[in-house]
């Protein structure tokens, strides 16, 4: 085995004075621009953007006193504040592809401080790239600081791999790859090689002294915070993306299905969301469209239990119209922007877009599923919509999937 070399670790002074009750600040960089993954930090995962979802882990942290997104850009911004955090915005002179993340957390530190008038004992790094991030694990590195004396603290999981290095390349030719936390010439067990623990860059605590002092994260002692390897990955990539919205449905512990709880109101497309998709044409032109006897009852149950219903669609079709009228629901159809008209309707109605569930199908229905909290695809949607949901039914538009959502709120007697 090779010799595992360290680093002298920097000489702090010691963290008596971080106590409990101390506040806590978590900072969320979150710049608009991003070249590997443009739109990065507003892409979707489970339905909900890799900003929210790190504001809503460091909401829901119980260590945590105030949450702060530091960007430059105003669709994050509304995006963190409607989510519930502070906003910072960030100067030109650090919101570059050379700033460092340092850099924006002491900026919006400050900036918090002059806010609120008052200091800062424990400041947190959260990266919105790493989107199965949890509370838990917030929690973790705060305690790591405040309750087990260290100065920083940072997320890690176990690994166990072997890890190689290819030569430079000006000894490519005649050079050998060689192992990097092992001898190649020996291949122990795991169980006889020392545990290697991989940084996973999802959340970082410091002492915010200490931080100020040392101008970096890794100051002082630093406290390792263990997760679960399989919810490691950081989005650099649309790879990344991609593999992390496969694995959302695995992942997420907020990827049950709504409750009543969760919603105020319920929004319809209808062409493929509430049919199959056909449309059948008669020698005059006349079109009809085939629906689901069980959406008709699961509408009526959700109208009973007093959630309000609105069935929106671009196409300009009596068939839309009749359906509504049959079920007794208000109809928006023959609108070129479903999203303009689903926020205008909810701002008419006092429903704020986050306690939404709105169920779609098709590309058309995307710029509504960034509008509400709770975008639902139906079984047979287009693949870049299943991508884009928060849940999916199991059951295809004009084949019950109405219904279907309605069981999710109001229980499972309305699945019979």
């Amino acid at each position: 085995m090779s010799e595992t070399h360290r680093p002298p670790v920097e000489a702090a002074e010691p963290a008596a004075g971080v106590q409990a009750g101390a506040r806590v600040l978590a900072v969320i960089p979150a710049r608009g621009g991003s070249k590997g993954v443009p739109g990065k930090n507003l892409a979707p995962v489970g339905g909900v953007a890799l900003v929210v979802r790190a504001v809503r882990a460091c909401v829901r942290a119980r260590r945590v006193s105030a949450v702060v997104v530091s960007t430059d850009d105003p669709s994050i911004a509304e995006a963190a504040r409607t989510a519930g955090a502070e906003v910072v915005l960030r100067p030109v002179a650090i919101a570059g592809d050379t700033a460092t993340s340092e850099a924006a957390v002491l900026h919006a530190m400050d900036a918090h401080e002059a806010l609120s008038a008052g200091s800062t004992d424990v400041v947190l790094l959260v990266q919105c790239t790493s989107p199965f991030l949890t509370s838990d694990e917030i929690d973790g590195v705060v305690a790591a600081v405040v309750d087990g004396g260290a100065d920083t603290a940072h997320t890690v999981a176990p690994f166990h791999g072997f890890i190689w290095r290819e030569p430079a390349e000006d000894v490519a030719e005649s050079g050998s790859a060689y192992g990097v936390n092992h001898d190649k010439a020996t291949r122990p067990r795991r169980q006889d090689r020392p545990q290697d623990l991989l940084e996973t860059g999802a959340a970082y605590a410091m002492r915010a002294a200490g931080f100020r002092a040392a101008g970096h994260r890794f100051f002082g002692r630093t406290a390792l915070v263990r997760t679960d390897p399989a919810k490691v990955l950081e989005i650099d990539e649309p790879a990344d993306l991609r593999r992390a919205r496969a694995l959302a449905p695995l992942l997420d512990p907020t990827a049950a299905t709504p409750t009543r709880d969760d919603v105020d109101a319920v929004v319809l497309d209808f062409d493929g969301t509430q049919t199959d998709d056909r449309v059948l044409i008669d020698a005059d032109g006349h079109e009809a469209v085939t629906v689901h006897r069980g959406d008709g009852l699961g509408i009526a149950a959700l109208r009973r239990a007093g959630l309000p219903v609105l069935i929106l669609s671009t196409e300009t079709n009596p068939v839309v119209a009749a359906r509504a009228r049959k079920l007794s629901v208000p109809v928006l159809h023959g609108i070129d922007r479903k999203d303009l008209a689903l926020k205008q309707w909810c701002e008419e109605n006092g429903i704020a877009p986050e306690r939404v569930l709105y169920a779609g199908n098709d590309v058309n229905d995307l710029p509504c599923f960034g509008l509400v909290g709770w975008p639902v695809a139906v079984a047979g949607a287009h693949d870049v919509v299943r991508a884009a949901a928060r849940a999916i039914t199991t059951v295809d538009g004009g084949h019950g999937a109405i219904r279907e959502i309605a069981a999710w709120l109001l229980g499972p007697t309305l699945a019979r």
